[in-house]
C-alpha cells in the first residue's frame, strides 16, 4: 500500500496529536495567520460526517472492545482495587474526547482554575481569565443571555433532542423534597458558589438540531482550509531535538487506521514551533521517547536523554467514578436496549433522528445531576478519616463540590452477564482524588503498553468520600417512583441481618427513615468500591505546568522546561484537578494555548 497521506517536508506549526484542544488551537491559528502552513498529526481516524460521532445516542459504541476511536490504556493490577487492573479508555480520532465522550455539560468551579494561578504561579490562567474563554467557545442555547455563558461560540449546549426522561424527572423531583437544604435550580454550572448543592437540569454538548458538538465538525471540518492539514492514521513516534532546540516530529501511518501502510519511520520540519497535544495519556509518552524526562526511565528504554524532566508522566489524575445499577420500572424508559445495541430500538431511532434530530439517539441518558459538598453538620457523618483531605482542599474553597452525583436512564456498561431488563444507576463522580499515578513508556517502540499506575483509591479519603456518595445516592434512588430493587451482586455485601441489607423492592416513602450502618457496613460498603470503582474517562496532569523544581514540565506559557521551540497544550498540562466533565477545560486550554501562541508569533486573536 503507498502512504495514506502526501505530507510536505516542512510546516510552520507542527501538532503531535489531533485531539480536542489541537483542533482549536490550530484552527484559531490558521485563522489568524493565513500565511502560515500547520500541521496537525493524529493517530486516530478521522471522524467526518460519521454517524457514531454526529449521533450522540451512539456514544456507547466508542467503548466496545473493537473500537478504533479509543485507545484503552491497561494500568498495573493493584491491591487498592481489589487486584484489578483498570482500563482507561481515551479518544484516539480526529477531535478526540469531543468526538467520542458523553457529552455532559458539567463545568468546573472558579476556584480549580485559580488555583492554578494562586498555587501553582500559572500567571494569566484564574478565573479571570478561563472563563470568558469558556463563553468564546459556546453558543448555550438553554438561555444565551445566562451569566458565564456564552452566545456565539462554534459550540452548542442545548438539553438535546429528546425529551427530559421520567427517572431525571423523579430525580430533581425528589432530591431537594428529600435534601431539604439542596434545592432545585435552572443553573448548575454557573462557575461559582450557586451552582453547588443544587439539582439541576443536566445540558449537554448536544446542539438543539440533536448533532453532537464537537470540536471536529465544529472548528475544523465546516471550513475549507488552504493552510491549515489534519491528518488522521499519523502517529507521532517522537520529537526531534537538536541542540536543545526541537526541530520536528519522527511519524508513522498508525497500522491500526491503515493497516497495510509501511512502517517506515518519516519526518518532517517545524520552522517555528511543535506542540505536543496528544492528551494526559500519549504527551508524556512521546516526550519520553524523545528523550526528555526522568533519566532512569530512558535509560531502562535505550533513549539517550535530552532533557532531564522528573515530571514527565507523574501526577497522574481521574476522577475515580461508582456506577450502582438498581432495577427499574419495566414501564420507565431507559437506555438499555441502546446499550444492548437491540436492532428493535435502533431501527426507529435512527429513522427518527434522521427525520428530525429528535428522540433517545439525540441523548444521553443523563438529564439531572448535583454537585454535592457536605454542610458543616454533616462531616461528622464521613469521619475523622476525611479531616485531613477536607482541610487542604475543600474548607477554605466553598465552590468545589466533594462529587457529582446523577442519576442514569439505564446501565452504560457491558450488559452481556445481565438479563435484558431495565436499569437505573446512580453515578457518583469523585471531584477531587487524593490519589495519584504515573505513566511511563516501557520502551521505546511507539505502539508498546506503557508502564502505568493508576493510583486509584490509594489514598483513603478518596474511599471515604465515595463511601459517601453510595450512602447519598441510595437514599435518592430508593425514593424514586421508578426504583424495583437493588442489584445484589453489584453492591455491597452486607450481612442478611444488618438494616443496612438490600430489602426493597419498591420505592419507599418520602419520609421513611435513613438507612443505618455500622462499621461493618461501612467495612462491606468500602470493599465494595474497591471491586467495582472505574474511570469517568477524566485522565490529566502528566505534564503539569508549575515549576521545574516542584515537578513540573511547563512554564504558564507552555513551554516544555528545557528545550526550546515545543510546547504542550492539551489535559496532561493541568498541575491540579478540576471538578468538571474535562471537555470544558480541554476547550479552555485549547483556547488558551492560541492566545498564547498568537501573541509569540506577533499577533492577535
Amino acid at each position: 500500500m503507498s502512504a495514506p497521506h502526501s505530507i510536505e517536508p516542512e510546516y510552520d506549526l507542527v501538532f503531535a496529536g489531533g485531539g480536542t484542544a489541537a483542533c482549536i488551537t490550530a484552527t484559531r491559528l490558521a485563522t489568524a495567520f493565513p500565511e502560515l502552513k500547520i500541521l496537525v498529526l493524529e493517530s486516530g481516524p478521522t471522524t467526518k460526517d460519521k454517524p457514531q460521532h454526529i449521533q450522540p445516542g451512539q456514544y456507547i459504541t466508542h467503548l466496545m472492545p473493537t473500537s478504533k476511536t479509543m485507545q484503552f490504556w491497561e494500568s498495573k493490577p493493584s491491591e487498592h482495587v481489589a487486584g484489578r487492573s483498570i482500563v482507561i479508555p481515551s479518544g484516539r480520532c480526529i477531535g478526540g474526547g469531543s468526538s467520542v465522550n458523553f457529552m455532559l455539560y458539567n463545568r468546573p468551579a472558579a476556584s480549580d482554575f485559580d488555583d492554578w494561578e494562586n498555587e501553582f504561579g500559572n500567571k494569566g490562567w484564574s478565573s479571570k481569565e478561563l472563563i470568558p474563554l469558556l463563553e468564546k467557545a459556546e453558543t448555550y442555547e438553554i438561555d444565551p443571555k445566562k451569566a458565564n455563558h456564552g452566545s456565539d461560540g462554534p459550540l452548542k449546549v442545548s438539553h438535546g433532542g429528546a425529551e427530559t426522561l421520567d427517572i431525571a424527572k423523579q430525580f430533581m423531583e425528589i432530591g431537594p423534597k428529600f435534601e431539604k437544604d439542596r434545592p432545585w435550580s435552572d443553573e448548575g454550572n454557573g462557575v461559582n458558589l450557586a451552582s453547588i448543592n443544587v439539582f439541576y437540569k443536566m445540558p449537554k454538548w448536544i446542539a438543539s438540531n440533536g448533532r453532537r458538538s464537537d470540536v471536529a465538525h465544529n472548528y475544523v471540518y465546516n471550513k475549507e482550509w488552504k493552510n491549515l492539514s489534519v491528518l488522521d492514521g499519523c502517529l507521532v513516534n517522537r520529537v526531534l531535538i537538536k541542540d536543545g532546540v526541537a526541530t520536528g516530529v519522527e511519524y508513522l501511518f498508525d497500522k491500526r487506521v491503515y493497516e497495510s501502510s509501511p512502517q517506515d519511520i518519516r519526518t518532517v520540519t517545524a520552522r517555528k514551533l511543535v506542540i505536543v497535544s496528544a492528551g494526559a495519556m500519549g504527551t508524556p509518552l512521546i516526550l519520553e521517547r524523545s528523550g526528555v524526562g526522568r533519566k532512569d526511565i530512558l535509560e531502562k528504554a535505550g533513549i539517550p536523554l535530552v532533557a532531564e524532566l522528573p515530571g514527565v508522566g507523574e501526577n497522574y489524575q481521574d476522577h475515580a467514578f461508582a456506577v450502582t445499577p438498581y432495577f427499574a420500572d419495566p414501564e420507565t424508559t431507559t437506555f438499555d436496549s441502546i446499550f444492548r445495541g437491540e436492532p428493535a430500538t435502533w431501527g426507529p431511532l435512527l429513522e427518527q433522528w434522521a427525520k428530525d434530530g429528535t428522540g433517545l439517539m439525540a441523548a444521553n441518558g443523563v438529564d439531572a445531576a448535583i454537585k454535592m459538598r457536605p454542610r458543616p453538620d454533616e462531616l461528622a457523618e464521613l469521619g475523622p478519616d476525611f479531616t485531613e483531605y477536607w482541610n487542604a482542599t475543600f474548607a477554605n474553597k466553598p465552590d468545589k463540590p466533594l462529587f457529582w452525583l446523577s442519576a442514569l436512564a439505564g446501565l452504560p456498561a457491558d450488559q452481556s452477564a445481565l438479563p435484558p431488563l431495565k436499569w437505573l444507576s446512580s453515578g457518583c463522580m469523585l471531584g477531587y482524588p487524593q490519589s495519584r499515578g504515573y505513566l511511563h513508556i516501557s520502551s521505546s517502540d511507539p505502539y508498546a503498553s506503557p508502564d502505568f499506575e493508576s493510583g486509584f483509591l490509594s489514598k483513603p479519603g478518596d474511599v471515604v468520600a465515595l463511601r459517601w456518595g453510595y450512602k447519598k445516592a441510595r437514599e435518592l434512588i430508593r425514593r424514586l417512583p421508578a426504583f424495583r430493587g437493588a442489584l445484589p451482586p453489584a453492591h455491597p455485601q452486607f450481612a442478611a441481618d444488618s438494616p443496612a441489607a438490600l430489602t426493597e423492592k419498591g420505592p419507599i416513602p418520602l419520609d421513611a427513615p435513613k438507612v443505618v450502618y455500622s462499621a461493618e457496613d461501612d467495612k462491606a460498603i468500602d470493599t465494595y468500591l474497591r471491586q467495582f470503582v472505574g474511570t469517568s474517562w477524566h485522565s490529566l496532569g502528566t505534564c503539569a505546568m508549575k515549576p521545574r523544581e516542584e515537578g513540573g514540565v511547563v512554564d504558564s506559557k507552555l513551554n516544555v522546561y528545557g528545550v526550546k521551540n515545543l510546547k504542550i497544550a492539551d489535559l496532561s498540562i493541568p498541575p491540579s484537578n478540576v471538578n468538571s466533565n474535562t471537555y470544558s477545560t480541554t476547550v479552555a486550554i485549547g483556547e488558551k494555548a492560541a492566545l498564547i501562541l498568537a501573541a509569540e508569533l506577533g499577533g492577535s486573536l
